[in-house]
């Protein structure tokens, strides 16, 4: 069996990857800044490195066949910390890396958009063999976005928007498929079952969580709302996920928050 290192292996997306990758037998070594509490499962190898300054990382590469490279925060640093786990990963002799990134990365020019897409250019030219999945939003990212804004009781939401949820289970099903097979480049991008306009999301969002909330439709300008107006960030022609939104939501009713 191969050995792989997933990074961000605690996060949303990497913790699906572990978890898929170990019920299919393979050894695993999950990286995250923290080690987590409790013993690991049986094949997991859990290492605490900070990517963004690379201190323990030669350790956590060494012997390993392919990384699947999940670890990611609009906060910033992402392209320092892919420097420096791509410099770890050509000393070890890794053979393939898997990244993910976003629908609408290179057209879209939001900051986080523009650091996901200035990734893929260095995992391009690493000169380690690469694959790299573009996917539209996950299920979890917009359930908390209308979290944090049902805090209040006035919600106000850009108008003119669509979104095209994924289940993140999906996509760790396809992570860890393109982790052990050949290096692919650029594969079709990854989309969930519907589109859905922002106004239907919300209300089907606060309906599960039992909540009433004024809404507030505003337009936004600029190039970055222009750009999710005209649905830079959806993949209709790829809609390849299976589990709506509303399913998702079904097994969150009564959300907190």
């Amino acid at each position: 069996m191969a050995t792989l290192l997933v990074t961000g292996g605690t996060g949303t997306l990497g913790r699906a990857v572990v978890g898929r990758l170990l019920d299919d037998g393979h050894d695993v070594r999950s990286l995250s800044r923290r080690l987590p509490a409790g013993p690991p499962a049986p094949g997991l190898h859990p290492y605490a490195v900070d990517l963004r300054d690379g201190t323990g990382l030669e350790e956590a590469v060494a012997g390993v066949d392919t990384v699947v490279h999940c670890a990611s925060t609009p906060s910033g640093g992402d392209e320092e910390a892919a420097g420096h786990l791509l410099d770890a990963a050509r000393v070890a002799g890794v053979k393939h890396l898997v990244y993910i990134s976003i629908v609408g990365v290179g057209g879209i020019p939001l900051g986080y958009y523009r650091t996901k897409r200035a990734v893929e250019r260095m995992v391009e030219h690493s000169g380690i063999g690469w694959t790299i999945l573009r996917t539209t939003q996950f299920h979890d990212l917009l359930l908390r976005v209308v979290k944090t804004g049902a805090r209040s009781p006035l919600l106000p939401y850009p108008t003119g928007l669509r979104f095209q949820p994924i289940e993140v289970r999906e996509v760790a099903a396809r992570m860890a498929e393109l982790a052990l097979g050949a290096p692919a480049g650029r594969v079709p991008d990854m989309g969930g079952p519907q589109v859905l306009d922002v106004r239907d999301l919300i209300r089907l969002t606060l309906r599960y969580g039992g909540r009433r909330r004024l809404t507030v439709p505003l337009w936004l300008p600029g190039r970055t709302m222009a750009g999710f107006r005209a649905g830079e960030h959806l993949a209709p022609g790829h809609a390849v996920g299976e589990r709506t939104y509303e399913e998702f939501l079904k097994e969150r009713a009564g959300w907190r928050g």
